[in-house]
């Protein structure tokens, strides 16, 4: 597949553009997952046409509706940047991002617990970043992050999952919306699906198996928006040992006693919390290879994101 287009705050990736003319680069994200990423960088500051160095900002007022304002002249730039915004945001349309990855805290770009202050100059931590809440707005299921929050393993998986699970929707739908293409995805995801939502894997499975009852116009979009709010709910160790002995079942007739008590054994730890995921994920991948299981070797499950990404990794 093409590289995963992403977009990002432009200072994430080392770029001199904050208001002190500073950056806030972070490593990871620029060089290991750049490697498979292409970066649409934004910075709404910069963009609507402030300079650098420049004042800075905060948000003031309701939180709902906050106002953008300079901290010290306190020139309020709330309509400025809510026009660009709307642009910006239809502009990206044509990029065809499977993600945006924004500067946590920012006034401009956090996506949640952005300070908002009131009249008597106390802050409330409930706000939204200005450009973060009209793209999130204009882009309702995309996945989303902040760098900050991209720190915590579980959450940076996450994130990176979706993500290359909508490159490969994508890539499924440029070859064409029919239904045999549909149910290969589908089957190929079963287990991904399984271990974030098994409600929502069913209501997929039904809608692909009533496939022909709908046109394509319907049946596509109605897929997608289930696949991306299945794949943002966080897969929990309960669900992962549930789906890995599910896929440990396709070797009942192949595996030795020995065999099987050390995966159970290894699936048991992995429970209880004395060893990552990607040990077992390991172990049944070298499996699938010995015993040549064709259907597990087709499961995204076992390789959804690329193995030198480490995600898997953590306890």
């Amino acid at each position: 597949m093409d590289k995963i287009k992403l977009g990002i705050s432009t200072c994430l990736l080392g770029e001199p553009v904050r208001y002190d003319g500073q950056h806030k680069l972070d490593p990871f994200l620029r060089d290991t997952l750049g490697t498979y990423v292409d970066y649409v960088p934004v910075c709404p500051e910069v963009e609507v046409g402030l300079g650098v160095p420049r004042e800075a900002m905060h948000l003031e007022g309701d939180p709902a509706s906050p106002r953008l304002v300079t901290i010290q002249t306190h020139i309020d730039h709330t309509d400025r940047m809510n026009a660009w915004a709307r642009k910006r945001v239809e502009a990206l349309e044509a990029e065809g991002l499977c993600g945006f990855i924004f500067k946590s805290r920012s006034p401009s770009s956090g996506m949640e617990r952005v300070k908002v202050f009131n009249d008597k100059d106390v802050a409330v931590k409930s706000g939204v970043g200005l450009f973060a809440a009209a793209f999130m707005a204009h882009f309702p299921l995309l996945p989303v992050e902040e760098e900050g929050r991209l720190q915590d393993p579980c959450l940076r998986e996450n994130f990176i999952e979706r993500v290359f699970a909508l490159q490969r929707w994508r890539a499924m739908l440029a070859e064409g919306r029919s239904l045999r293409n549909l149910v290969a995805f589908h089957t190929t995801h079963k287990y991904l699906l399984l271990s974030h939502s098994e409600t929502h894997y069913r209501q997929m499975g039904k809608l692909v198996a009533e496939g022909r009852d709908l046109p394509a116009s319907e049946r596509f979009p109605r897929y997608e928006a289930l696949l991306l709010q299945a794949l943002a709910l966080m897969a929990t160790r309960r669900k992962h040992v549930n789906v890995l002995q599910h896929i440990m079942g396709y070797f009942k007739k192949q595996l030795g006693a020995d065999e099987k008590q050390e995966l159970l054994e290894i699936i048991g730890q992995y429970a209880e919390g004395i060893v990552p995921l990607v040990v077992p994920v390991t172990i049944l991948n070298h499996f699938v290879r010995k015993y040549r299981e064709p259907y597990l070797a087709t499961q995204f499950y076992l390789h959804p994101h690329p193995i030198e990404l480490q995600l898997r990794n953590h306890g």
